[in-house]
């Protein structure tokens, strides 16, 4: 058998290597990510989901579990679980809304907000690190092409359940 795979439509194509493709390196990026900020947090015992919840909490002030899932480009599912977990550290509060019962308001305790100015640091540590390989102007360069793949994928696929 031949190294080359046929196609349906009969063309042939050379393997394509892991390290070539988008979406195996963009996982391996986010696991390097993920390591990084562990290792750089890990006094705060902090993941990087539970840091961006606390950071869009701040930025809002309050907001309802399907706003932040929105903002953090989550599932609903999962963020609830993640908001479930900082409520249990003290860190979150998430009465039911007097609004819509079916809703929770979710905000920052002091215990939150004081958690997230010492993580603060260590996280954009993280990030720095992350990009580190790169040039100032790659990383620049980087950041700018990725805001644009993401902005140009969420505004075709909005609407959709499950935010990319």
């Amino acid at each position: 058998m031949s190294a080359n795979k046929t196609t349906r439509g009969g063309a042939a194509h050379k393997p394509w290597p892991l390290e070539q493709r988008p979406g195996y390196l963009i996982r391996r990026l986010h696991q390097i990510h993920v390591a990084l900020f562990q290792e750089a947090c890990t006094d705060f015992e902090m993941t990087p989901l539970q840091y961006s919840l606390l950071s869009a909490l701040a930025v809002r002030g309050t907001a309802d579990q399907t706003s932040l899932a929105a903002d953090i480009a989550l599932d609903r599912t999962t963020t609830t679980g993640a908001l479930k977990r900082l409520e249990a550290r003290k860190l979150v509060e998430r009465p039911v809304s007097d609004d819509d019962r079916r809703a929770r308001v979710c905000k920052l305790t002091a215990a939150g907000a004081s958690l997230l100015s010492k993580i603060e640091g260590a996280a954009r540590e993280a990030h720095r690190e992350t990009l580190a390989p790169l040039s100032r102007a790659e990383q620049e360069l980087f950041l700018a092409m990725m805001q644009r793949i993401v902005v140009d994928h969420a505004d075709r696929m909005r609407g959709s359940e499950a935010p990319i």
